[in-house]
């Protein structure tokens, strides 16, 4: 029994070595699977794995292959362009020009001629294996000591050998299955775009698979779909621009048709984010977006979302800006879930691919500010670096605390992965961390540790010093305000105007509807996003959006994170939503019922207060009036409560209804005669 297993373990070796010096042919797509499937089931038995291979481990050794191909043709065609021919003669030079036409047709994908020899499985090149030293393309095509050499493998033509083969095929009874469904899963995965070169074209497509993706495919799949070369790449390219934008970028909007679109937390809600571009556009040289931050946690999809504000970062980096906010660090993404999305979609990869995503986080700016009136981050105000201690003020203990600078945020080292308690850099804390109040004057938030709390005077204040008009900040979920005492709006509709003052105004958004978009709690919130227009930027239209449908599949979620210690944690965790009585948590700010219907099952009644247009692409709140006459009442007396309350309230607001669009409709034609009348009057006056 030993001597058998032994040589059929010998016989997968020759396998293994044979298939791996192969240049391969023109092989449709199903035999080159099939040869890669046998050259995994060798590697297994060779190295005493006990697990069947599965369509992931041949997937991942094909795309590894394609990708290590392209890379390769890719510098073959780099090194021939620099290359001098003088000297050449016509043989060599032939066979130079031919080097380049089968690099560029691999990366083209296009069938090329073959460089092998006769007795291996075809005779014409088609895909070149990962097996074949560091450069799979110029092994075909060697360039030693100034000459072009043809060079191919043996092949394995011993009888006994190929027996094994059959035989440990024939112990592998998934063989069939795999192959069949391969095809499927492996045309979508993406590559990076040819001499580093990112188009709109490749951007879209980068949003369209992501999408398919994420409707179809696990977690762990996802790695097929995005290698991590691209991750890589993509990674690199957009921390070449980040690093040298400021801590607080200025965003010039020039031309009268010039908009931009701020944007909150998105918190890996990924198909939020394909509504927004869906609806209001993407990026383009007359709409600039501005992202305040919050790309992932919570959610399922933080990889999809930063990946594709990235891509649009890499191809248009002055008309779109990704600020950071206090999740991109190592702190959040390990409590919240990133992280582990990250493992469950890289697996062993998993370490490497976060490591990228930290080194990018570090590289985001801190704030914005747009036109030269309206400032934009994702926490809020920060104190002078100049009057910060050294050292965090022990319990009980309060000092000074002044109000930072434009000037000192720039100063400002956003290299740190993780915001620091207390040094000269805690103003890294505050900018992400920090939170407005309507108690005057600015301070620790010491039951959190991180940021401050800071009131309307020092929002004047900063408006002020800095001849700005408007702040708009995120951070703020509608779980995080929920139970307190500061009368802030509770972020329902997504989007809180803060701050009124003389100098302007201070707006908190949040763009995740319907959050957390997976859990056990939700707040069935609607995510907002801001439009500021040519000529008033500091004049904001404030646009609110449900969330969009859920895919089928069951995606990757953290559901631990909803039960840390909030000791531990953001602040938003302090206030969960379950010290919110149903209405508080169904129904937004100034539009919930006057009448408890969560005591008959039901928590989306109407109530006295309606969403309209406001005549700028906004939404404003307008009060139901009461009417004097209500049809219906008084109701029959064997009607019981709560039964009877709720018929009440019912016919009251319905009466109210109609009694407000009669009352319009009779200004409406009080307004429309008075200009006809008018319009007469000047007719007779000419």
């Amino acid at each position: 029994m030993d001597h058998q297993k032994e040589r059929i373990k010998n016989g997968c070796q020759k396998i293994l070595e044979g298939i791996n010096s192969m240049s391969l042919a023109n092989l449709d797509d199903q035999q080159v699977h099939s040869l890669v499937m046998m050259r995994e089931i060798a590697r297994g038995v060779v190295d005493d794995r006990d697990r069947k291979v599965t369509r992931s481990d041949v997937i991942t050794a094909l795309r590894y292959s394609i990708e290590k191909m392209v890379c390769s043709s890719r510098d073959i065609i780099q090194i021939l362009s620099r290359m001098s021919f003088e000297g050449l003669d016509d043989q060599r030079m032939h066979l130079v020009t031919r080097m380049k036409e089968i690099a560029h047709g691999v990366i083209d994908k296009q069938p090329r001629v073959a460089i092998a020899r006769p007795n291996l499985l075809a005779e014409e090149v088609g895909f070149v294996d990962e097996g074949m030293q560091d450069s799979p393309v110029v092994e075909s095509a060697k360039i030693s000591n100034g000459d072009a050499l043809i060079d191919g493998a043996q092949s394995m033509t011993n009888e006994d050998e190929m027996l094994d083969v059959e035989h440990v095929l024939r112990f592998e009874n998934e063989i069939d299955e795999i192959q069949e469904s391969l095809l499927p899963c492996f045309e979508q995965f993406l590559m990076w775009p040819p001499n580093d070169c990112v188009t709109i074209e490749w951007v879209q497509d980068v949003m369209v698979i992501l999408e398919q993706a994420s409707q179809k495919m696990l977690p762990s799949e996802f790695c097929h779909v995005v290698p991590t070369l691209l991750v890589d790449k993509l990674t690199d390219a957009a921390c070449s621009i980040l690093c040298k934008e400021p801590n607080c970028v200025e965003i010039n909007c020039e031309g009268e048709d010039s908009r931009v679109i701020v944007v909150g937390d998105i918190h890996g809600q990924f198909h939020d984010l394909m509504f927004l571009f869906k609806h209001e556009g993407v990026p383009s040289e007359n709409q600039i977006y501005v992202f305040n931050g919050n790309y992932v946690d919570k959610g399922a999809w933080g990889i999809e979302v930063f990946l594709v504000l990235l891509a649009w970062k890499v191809l248009m980096p002055h008309r779109v800006f990704l600020l950071r906010g206090n999740h991109e660090s190592r702190y959040c993404t390990a409590r919240y879930g990133f992280k582990k999305e990250v493992w469950a979609k890289y697996g062993d990869q998993g370490d490497d691919v976060y490591n990228k995503f930290l080194e990018c986080f570090k590289e985001l700016p801190l704030a914005s500010v747009i036109a030269n009136c309206v400032y934009t981050t994702h926490g809020g105000l920060f104190r002078s670096i100049h009057a910060a201690p050294s050292q965090r003020p022990k319990r009980n203990k309060t000092h000074r605390v002044d109000l930072g600078s434009l000037a000192e945020l720039f100063e400002v080292k956003r290299s740190c992965i993780d915001c620091p308690y207390e040094g000269p850099n805690i103003l890294l804390s505050d900018v992400l961390w920090s939170r407005p109040s309507n108690r005057y004057g600015l301070r620790d938030n010491t039951g959190h540790k991180l940021g401050l709390w800071w009131g309307p005077d020092c929002t004047e204040e900063f408006l002020k010093n800095h001849s700005l008009k408007l702040i708009i900040r995120s951070h703020d979920e509608p779980d995080s305000r929920a139970g307190k005492d500061d009368d802030l709006g509770n972020m329902l509709r997504g989007y809180s105007i803060d701050h009124d003052g003389e100098s302007g105004k201070l707006c908190t958004l949040f763009s995740a509807p319907d959050y957390p978009q997976f859990g056990k709690r939700r707040c069935n919130n609607k995510g907002a996003y801001a439009v500021l227009k040519f000529p008033d930027f500091a004049s904001p239209s404030f646009h609110s959006f449900k969330g969009t449908e859920r895919p089928m599949v069951d995606p990757y979620v953290d559901f631990g994170a909803n039960n840390i210690d909030s000791s531990k944690l953001d602040s938003s965790q302090s206030a969960s939503t379950s010290t919110l009585s149903a209405s508080e948590r169904f129904y937004p700010e100034g539009m919930r019922p006057e009448f408890d219907f969560g005591a008959l099952g039901i928590y989306n009644a109407p109530c006295w207060s309606v969403e309209l247009p406001d005549g700028s692409g906004g939404t404003q709140v307008v009060e139901v009036p009461r009417a004097s006459l209500v049809e219906g009442l008084p109701l029959p007396p064997n009607i019981q409560e709560p039964h009877k309350a709720a018929y009440e309230y019912l016919f009251e607001l319905v009466a109210g209804l109609k009694h407000m669009i009669v009352t319009r409709e009779t200004e409406n034609r009080a307004r429309v005669s008075a200009l006809r009348s008018r319009a007469r009057k000047r007719k007779g006056q000419g």
